[in-house]
């Protein structure tokens, strides 16, 4: 694994981690369960995100996207190269008080999105017991809830469109086109 490692580190802008203490740590999450992973990405960029799975897949590593770890079934653990959005990718880039819509990177913490859609008297309705510390893209990837999703629905229904990338590098923009769909006092 150090010609992973080595390549990864020519490839991509942000943190590359193979150590041992950091493999620890990212080797569980909120549950019980245990995996250690390959190594650990934090990418800067969208790029880095492409390259990381480029490069992890020419040596035929799993990849594993992984947020703030609060998952409770163990989702964010695997032997993988686990990828953390939640250091660099964690921007809200804009909500749209209008059409009730905000544009967020996979990292950003629920609380920030809530935080910033709440300046347009905003919310985004799912509201895990983990809201401070848990991010969109892991709430996505566990279709989180919390006790207003009989009202707001589960994250799933929240969602309108997401930039997919898939392990052999197909990047694709998927979700929902129909207005009608969306929920109408969160975003």
């Amino acid at each position: 694994m150090k010609n992973l490692e080595s390549d990864l580190r020519e490839a991509i802008q942000g943190e590359v981690r193979f150590d041992s203490g950091t493999r620890a740590i990212y080797s569980t999450d909120a549950s019980n369960y245990r995996q250690i992973p390959i190594g650990v990405v934090l990418p800067r960029t969208l790029e880095d995100v492409i390259k990381t799975h480029e490069v992890a897949r020419s040596y035929g590593a799993p990849v594993l996207a992984r947020g703030g770890g609060t998952s409770l079934a163990g989702q964010c653990c695997n032997v993988a190269v686990v990828m953390d959005f939640s250091k660099y990718l964690n921007r809200v880039w804009s909500v749209d008080p209008v059409q009730r819509i905000a544009a967020v990177e996979p990292g950003t913490i629920l609380d920030d999105l809530r935080d910033a859609a709440e300046n347009h008297h905003l919310t985004f309705g799912p509201d895990p017991a983990s809201h401070s510390r848990c991010t969109i893209g892991g709430m996505i990837g566990n279709n989180s809830c919390g006790i207003h999703s009989v009202y707001s629905g589960k994250t799933d229904d929240n969602v309108q469109e997401m930039e997919v990338l898939t392990y052999r590098g197909l990047r694709l923009r998927v979700g929902k086109t129909s207005e009608e769909d969306a929920c109408p006092d969160t975003i």
